[in-house]
């Protein structure tokens, strides 16, 4: 469709932002990381509709109760009684507090001076209470497209869902260490007005989101789109997750309501399900404002002035500036997206005002450390935490020419082996003559091979033991 045509249409749309914290559960002390072992404990429970602060029942909470299901909850010795709903919830988490205004701010939002934190109606299963602990901590903001402005509603900070594990007819089986991790919730206006503005603005808020302290990977990101179009209603598309799919999903639902008003049909108001085609499906009524009631166990929480500027001090730059910092260190595109998708701008910064070479700094940060959790078969996370502490003293030896770029990696490994950094930075070292042998008797066997493939056996020969650049030499040297 041409931009003019949904103008037309009267194509009116929002975005909804699900986006995970990188800190501990949101209302309890809790550990927020899945795990994948056999639980250490089940319980079952049933869910029931109740009023909401209105007094009435919303129709997407009478919805999922008539459906009379049993839940089954899996945990762990890392969840507690809160994600039990045995044991009040704590206070909010102040990490996440500070992160969602931080969020808050960048989008331009007004923080509020008291919000209430509420709960809401979810009698789907995935809250072992019943209900989802939401609060609204600013508002009135707004982004800038290149199609014009869209006003960004609200932010809200809230517990995620327990993670379904499987479903069969009216039972079902979640584990809780999903649930009760923050989620910063952004929701815009329905200004945008065509299918490639929904993908900018999406773009745009994920850039936001990943320069503060968020979660990565799969499911630690979740789209909605809302939208409406003249004589048609408004839906909510969930898992709207890939921008691409954005503008598919937005002109498939226009195809969708067009053709029910084209056969004089009713189109309801409805939540739907994004596919990976483009295509949606129905889950449930849309649900109202009937859901919605206070926590009982919190009193008001006040955003003071103190913690308002202490969070302005320390907003963080956009991913888009810094790629134009990493850019000015002399780092290549390769090694700038590497820097930015593993959130090691600020240890590049540190490690930088040691050593003269910004791509061998960003190699350590990223690829050598990636490599070698793959091959010691550990988590990239154990890798970085066991590593850090060495990495300075592995640039002051090689300002003072104890080692070589070349063997910097192998160092590495040393100490993830258990060997001491003295005993790390020791390497057998061999003659000229002896690798010019090795190389030679490489080449009659096996001739007619690539400068990198020489190299590659060599190294694999020499395990480490000799410099890279002065293999290389050698190659280079005698391949003609």
């Amino acid at each position: 469709m041409k931009e003019t045509d949904y103008n037309g249409l009267g194509l009116k749309c929002g975005l909804e932002i699900h986006q995970q914290l990188d800190t501990n559960k949101l209302f309890c002390d809790c550990p927020s990381f899945l795990r994948q072992e056999k639980p250490d404990f089940t319980f079952v429970r049933r869910l029931h509709a109740i009023a909401g602060e209105s007094g009435e029942i919303d129709v997407a909470v009478k919805y999922q109760s008539d459906k009379d299901q049993e839940f089954t909850y899996e945990g762990y010795n890392t969840t507690c009684l809160v994600e039990l709903d045995e044991e009040p919830c704590h206070q909010i988490n102040s990490e996440a507090l500070k992160i969602g205004l931080q969020i808050a701010l960048l989008l331009n939002c007004e923080p509020l001076k008291y919000s209430q934190i509420m709960r809401k109606t979810v009698i789907d299963g995935s809250n072992t209470s019943g209900f989802q602990r939401t609060v609204l901590i600013a508002k009135d903001g707004f982004i800038e497209t290149s199609l014009g402005k869209v006003r960004v509603d609200s932010v809200a900070i809230e517990e995620d869902a327990a993670r379904i594990i499987q479903r069969d007819g009216k039972k079902t089986i979640f584990r809780i260490d999903r649930l009760g991790i923050p989620l910063v919730e952004i929701a815009t206006a329905p200004d945008i007005r065509n299918p490639q503005q929904a993908k900018e603005a999406a773009l745009f808020i994920g850039d936001i989101l990943r320069s503060c302290k968020v979660k990565r990977g799969i499911g630690t990101i979740r789209q909605d789109v809302n939208m409406s179009i003249k004589k048609g209603v408004r839906v909510e598309i969930k898992g709207v997750q890939d921008p691409d799919l954005i503008v598919k999903t937005i002109d498939s639902e226009i195809l969708r309501q067009l053709k029910i008003i084209e056969n004089k049909g009713k189109i309801e108001k409805e939540v739907r399900k994004a596919n990976v085609d483009g295509s949606t499906e129905f889950l449930r009524p849309l649900p109202g404002a009937a859901r919605m009631y206070p926590e009982t166990d919190l009193s008001l929480l006040k955003l003071s002035k103190e913690l308002i500027n202490d969070v302005k001090n320390s907003l963080p730059k956009l991913k888009s500036e810094l790629r134009g910092e990493l850019e000015g260190k002399g780092l290549n595109n390769e090694m700038i997206k590497l820097v930015l998708e593993y959130d090691k701008v600020e240890e590049f910064r540190e490690l930088s005002k040691s050593y003269k070479n910004p791509s061998l700094i960003a190699k350590i940060l990223t690829l050598f450390s990636r490599e070698l959790a793959t091959k010691k078969e550990m988590e990239l996370e154990q890798v970085n935490t066991k590593l850090s502490d060495y990495y300075n003293d592995i640039l002051s030896a090689l300002n003072k020419g104890k080692i070589s770029e070349g063997q910097v990696k192998d160092v590495l490994e040393k100490i993830l082996d258990g060997k001491s950094f003295i005993e790390a930075l020791k390497f057998d070292s061999r003659s000229t003559n002896e690798i010019e042998e090795k190389l030679m008797k490489i080449v009659k066997d096996k001739p007619g091979l690539s400068e990198n493939a020489y190299m590659g056996l060599l190294m694999k020969e020499f395990k480490g033991s000799v410099d890279g650049k002065i293999l290389m030499e050698l190659i280079k040297k005698h391949i003609k």
